[in-house]
């Protein structure tokens, strides 16, 4: 008897994200390493204007964030709203296109990122329409996810489908709203911001702060609420947690971006507004995390044996350290010391690293065997041994740039006896210096360890062939 398509689970785009999450995990880190390593060699690039600091820096984010981060998300949340809904994904040509239209913006992001071309709020050349791409492949993931939701088979619609689904639904009013443009001209392609001044700096943190809140958080704690369950083999420690851990997050996080602008033209309740939130926000963060780790109650002696799941506990341990430093950063008389600062970027590697590239990398451990009919990955002993590896470039990185980033805070508001300043700020650069070199070892350690997964994921997908999983029949009421 054979298995028609309609009768198998949609694996074919999954497969693809999957193996395109490694990919650009890989790319997004080399270029982190190499502009790390322009901090401590400034002509390192021989002054090639394309492979400068200011030009790679954007390309290093986009790719870690959206190349990196959103292929995790896409191949993630296609299998999880298949497998929980228990119906094969809606409109295959249409979750296909999400696909190749994804990685063409990644692609054209990387070669327009490095030639100058951004949309610089002011006057914007040749981004815009790369921009209008974005809302259409969003548009259509959307109804790829919704309407797989809209026809389930099961009558409940599980959590982590509620936490893609915030995620989808935000990052597409989030960029409309940060992107809006008046073209000038079709070619070349030039365009107007729709903002200016004041109002620019809100609505650009307002964007920029809700995308670590629902890209960065929402939808991969949509991953952590459907993979730390599986993989532990145990249902998730507090259903009812779950629920007002998510209506809670979706919430708060939407008024905390004016905490990026303390002592700015920013109005001062409008400042204080977004510290308040942020700090009410540590609450239903924390309540995730702790929803996590739970899962394993009764099960930790799991760790000592399984390394995908030692990625995902980790991953939260690093979601609870990054989510309460979050909130005392937004402290004024804390941001005071901090923002301009290492210590931002220390904060923000230990969210980007420890949080959202270890859950991503512990799913993928997880997703890729089963896409293509294998049990497990290839090489158990290389998956721990690319956890230690990482897990030790992330404690260097962050802990490197803590120091940094007091120290530099420190050094800029000292002051001597007469009120003149105590430090130039080359002398805070000059002390800076060895705790750059540490964040580059770090950053190559985690670069290192994405290549071992790599060469993993050769192996596990040479010895396996595509898989199409039959779709369950679901027993009676």
């Amino acid at each position: 008897m054979t298995t028609s398509v309609t009768d198998t689970f949609n694996y074919k785009v999954v497969r693809q994200f999957s193996i395109m999450t490694v990919v650009w995990g890989i790319v997004g880190m080399l270029v982190g390493v190499i502009i790390a390593a322009q901090l401590l060699w400034p002509d390192l690039t021989y002054g090639i204007p394309w492979l400068s600091y200011g030009r790679l820096r954007p390309l290093h984010t986009n790719a870690v964030i959206f190349a990196f981060g959103g292929s995790a998300l896409f191949a993630t949340s296609y299998y999880c709203v298949q497998r929980t809904c228990q119906v094969r994904l809606f409109c295959g040509p249409l979750a296909s296109f999400t696909f190749w239209g994804w990685t063409a913006i990644i692609v054209l992001a990387a070669i327009t990122l490095p030639l100058g071309y951004t949309s610089g709020k002011e006057y914007a050349e040749l981004e815009w329409p790369i921009d209008l791409l974005i809302a259409v492949v969003w548009v259509a993931y959307a109804i790829v996810f919704f309407g797989t939701i809209f026809l389930r088979k099961t009558p409940h619609i599980y959590v982590a489908n509620w936490f893609f689904g915030a995620f989808i639904l935000t990052v597409a009013i989030l960029h409309i709203v940060n992107s809006a443009e008046m073209p000038v001209t079709l070619w070349p392609m030039k365009s107007y911001s729709a903002y200016a001044g004041v109002q620019d700096a809100m609505v650009q943190w307002w964007y920029g702060h809700n995308a670590v809140g629902f890209f960065l958080t929402a939808g991969f704690l949509g991953i952590m609420y459907y993979f730390v369950p599986k993989q532990a083999g145990r249902p998730i420690y507090s259903y009812r947690l779950s629920v007002v851990h998510f209506w809670a997050l979706i919430f708060t996080y939407m008024w905390a971006g004016p905490h990026h602008l303390h002592y700015t033209a920013l109005p001062d309740w409008t400042q204080s507004l977004g510290m308040l939130f942020s700090l009410i926000l540590l609450a239903p963060s924390w309540g995730g995390m702790i929803n996590g780790i739970m899962t394993l109650s009764g099960a930790w002696y799991k760790l000592r044996e399984d390394p995908i799941l030692k990625f995902m506990i980790v991953s939260l341990s690093f979601y609870g350290m990054s989510t309460f430093e979050g909130p005392m950063m937004s402290i004024k008389t804390v941001n005071a010391l901090s923002h301009y600062t290492d210590w931002t970027i220390g904060h923000v590697h230990s969210g980007a690293l420890g949080w959202v590239a270890f859950i991503s990398i512990g799913a993928m451990y997880y997703l890729i065997p089963r896409m293509f009919g294998k049990a497990e990955m290839w090489s158990i002993r290389l998956i721990t041994a690319h956890f230690w590896i990482a897990t030790i470039g992330v404690v260097l990185y962050i802990s490197a740039m803590w120091i940094a980033g007091v120290m530099q805070g420190l050094m800029w508001r000292a002051t001597n006896p007469d009120g003149t300043l105590t430090y130039a700020f080359v002398e805070s650069v000059k002390a800076t210096y060895p705790f750059y070199a540490i964040r580059l070892l770090g950053g190559m350690l985690f670069l290192i360890g994405m290549f071992i997964m790599a060469w993993n994921v050769i192996r596990t997908v040479a010895a396996g062939k595509a898989f199409e999983a039959p779709i369950p029949a679901l027993a009676p009421a």
